[in-house]
């Protein structure tokens, strides 16, 4: 008798114990095998098209294939092995084949087309409307209507990309993880915490060294160039961590993600130019917010030249502190954090890991969940027994006034090896009616904060705060969602440059004095935070917000550019062009150029590993939106229950179902405004 497969048998949620990396591909296969077959059976059995007899039982095919497909990503992601990698890897290619395959199928595309043009097409819902709209934009978007050595020839680049981006990202996790700094002299660790040194120490102790072991695992990497007295060890430390997967630096250059990095580019600009496009990013705005390049470039450099003058400024003041605390002549980049650290203590009395005891992870997480319980009226508890992949992983539920569940969460919120690096949120389930009910939405919500140290709580700094309350954001905007078709239900269908409106909108509450009482209380007294220490925090929010503000710009200005001035005759793969838009970037908008063995690119999984290709300036467009959304708040009441249920009704409920700038409008009233944003950042109009 063969084995029975947990992925092609579970119900509810995933039986994570029960799943390895062998259930894997038989699972895929046989999945695609049963959507291909029933593809077939739905376009033999129609003389005329309706929703109900072909677009609902592909949602759920859609549906059913996401469900069985995410455990492994997301396996793959926080619980990485050779084997699980070897697993994801191999399906790779046969979902994307599947997605093109489907994105270029005929009669698909025909029987979508013919409900869009027929008399029962006005009677649909909005949503469905908008599945229907999607649905030929990405007929089009497949290549439904090139010739069909051109349909091929996109079939092969997609196949590709899924699987360049795939190695893109194991080798950043791989050089992560390879590298490590044992020290046994406790005097190289002058002005390190006790904190961070039992960190370092209990590292050391899990791995079978003696002494204080560093990795380049965030919190290991960011106290050492925040608090470390050492010059030196800043420097080793930040060398390591800017030369991940590159040609430079320590590392293993098996894993240089250089020609990677060339494929991926010449394969993205092929695709489009095989579209009609001029370029990837114009590929990439199809889907967006934004409407043209030309926008978007505008947009980016007009916060550069409102921003650079502050940044300029800050930067200078920077140096001439080094100068005279430490008779600094040249600040280097591995400077940069431990100064600035330092003239944040001297001008606002206030140490990030000072801060750190009044802000346990439990604490934070309760406050959290009361601030979101006054806004929308929902309630959060945790849930036992649940099968999850790791002793640190938690489970939570949702329900709302009425006491009816709305959704369900994972947390995994701490560093370890073998987990990518970064904070996300991933869909697990997604809300779809059923014949008996509702398919309740349940979330991954994933960070990589210090973990606990000894048997002392797990304590974060108030940048991790923000980091939690960013991406609990986005795990409302996937569980709230009142949408019933998955496709367009919570983050599905979402225009990229507006999914990051809900997360950076819940940053906000970090920073009012009226809810951190909520989530914050000393680890060991319970007592509040004073109000002399709240109104430093909130005096440091805007410190350095110019050099803050223009290293974003950086990053999105580059990220949009290489992707828009890509020229594949220029190819050398030699990574020369990606340095190239580079350096151009960074002499329009940095205000300190980094040395020259910085291959910050080779570790940029947003763009080349993950979703923000093209997109990474998404960031700054939807902080416009969330900062004059809360800017309704700071007029009503931070808490007014009336805005806040008008901002779940408008925006977390809808999804994808309605375009973003309408949604917007119905809650605001009007179109958004770039002030409040500058307000916030501390950058006058």
């Amino acid at each position: 008798m063969s084995e029975k497969n947990p992925l092609l048998e579970m119900e509810g949620l995933p039986p994570f114990s029960q799943i390895e990396p062998h259930h894997a591909l038989p699972a895929i296969e046989a999945l695609l095998k049963e959507n291909r077959d029933a593809v077939d059976q739905l376009l033999s059995n129609e003389a005329s098209y309706q929703w109900e007899s072909l677009v609902q039982p592909l949602e759920e095919m859609e549906d059913r294939l996401g469900r069985v497909w995410s455990p492994v990503s997301h396996l793959n992601s926080v619980k990485n092995s050779p084997e699980l990698r070897e697993a994801y890897n191999r399906c790779l290619p046969l979902l994307s084949d599947y997605a093109t395959e489907m994105g270029q199928h005929q009669g698909l595309h025909n029987a979508f087309r013919e409900i869009a043009e027929s008399e029962n097409y006005r009677m649909l819902e909005p949503s469905q409307k908008k599945i229907i709209e999607n649905a030929l934009r990405d007929f089009r978007l497949s290549g439904i209507d090139l010739p069909i050595e051109k349909q091929q020839r996109f079939r092969e680049i997609s196949q590709s990309l899924s699987q360049l981006t795939s190695r893109f990202g194991e080798n950043v996790l791989d050089a992560t993880n390879q590298w490590e700094k044992l020290i046994t002299d406790e005097s190289l660790l002058a002005g390190l915490s006790d904190a961070a040194k039992a960190m370092a120490r209990q590292t050391a102790e899990q791995r079978g060294q003696e002494g204080w072991l560093f990795t380049l695992e965030f919190p290991s990497y960011i106290a050492v160039m925040t608090y470390a007295d050492n010059r030196q060890l800043r420097e080793e430390l930040y060398e390591a961590y800017v030369t991940r997967a590159s040609d430079q630096g320590p590392h293993d250059k098996g894993l240089d993600n250089t020609p990677i990095m060339e494929q991926i580019l010449q394969l993205r600009h092929e695709k489009a130019k095989l579209l009609g496009f001029d370029n990837y990013a114009e590929y990439s705005l199809s889907t967006k917010m934004a409407e043209t390049a030309d926008q978007v470039i505008r947009f980016l450099e007009d916060l550069a030249q409102r921003s650079l003058g502050v940044a300029k400024q800050e930067l200078e003041e920077l140096r001439q502190f080094a100068k005279e605390r430490d008779s600094l002549e040249e600040l280097q980049s591995w400077d940069l954090t431990y100064y600035a650290e330092k003239l944040k203590e001297q001008c606002y009395s206030l140490s990030e890991e000072a801060l750190k005891p009044w802000f346990p992870v439990d604490r934070v997480l309760e406050g959290m969940f009361e601030v979101v319980h006054r806004l929308y009226g929902i309630t959060i508890q945790e849930q036992q027994g649940v099968d999850l992949w790791d002793q640190e992983a938690r489970f939570f539920s949702v329900t709302d006034r009425e006491g009816a569940l709305r959704g369900q969460f994972y947390t995994d919120l701490f560093a370890r090896p073998q987990k990518r690096g970064g904070a996300w949120m991933d869909d697990c389930i997604t809300r779809r009616k059923m014949a008996d009910g509702v398919q309740v939405p349940v979330a991954y919500l994933t960070c990589n904060f210090t973990p606990p140290i000894g048997e002392a709580p797990a304590l974060l700094t108030h940048d991790e705060v923000l980091t939690m309350f960013h991406e609990f954001g986005h795990g409302l905007h996937h569980l709230m969602t009142q949408i019933d078709f998955p496709s367009v239900a919570g983050i599905g269908g979402v225009p990229w440059d507006a999914v990051e409106l809900p997360s950076q909108f819940m940053e906000n509450w970090c920073w009012q004095e009226a809810a951190l009482p909520l989530f914050s209380g000393h680890y060991q007294t319970g007592e509040p935070l004073s109000k002399e220490k709240f109104e430093q925090l909130l005096a440091s929010r805007n410190f350095q917000a110019g050099m803050a503000m223009v290293r974003q710009l950086e990053f999105a200005l580059f990220d949009f550019k290489m992707h828009l001035e890509y020229d594949p005759q220029k190819a050398q793969g030699n990574g020369e062009q990606v340095y190239a838009a580079l350096d151009v970037v960074r002499d329009q908008v940095a205000v300190m150029k980094p040395p020259s063995f910085n291959r910050f690119p080779h570790s940029f999984s947003h763009i080349f590993a993950g979703g923000y290709a093209a997109g990474y300036y998404s960031y700054k467009w939807a902080e416009v939106l969330s900062s004059d959304a809360f800017a309704h708040f700071e007029e009503n009441g931070i808490f007014d229950a009336d805005t806040g249920l008008r901002f779940l009704a408008s925006i977390l409920e809808q999804g994808g179902s309605r375009e973003p700038m309408e949604l917007f409008i119905e809650f605001r009233g009007r179109e958004p405004q770039i002030d409040a944003l500058l307000r916030h950042s501390g950058i006058s109009l």
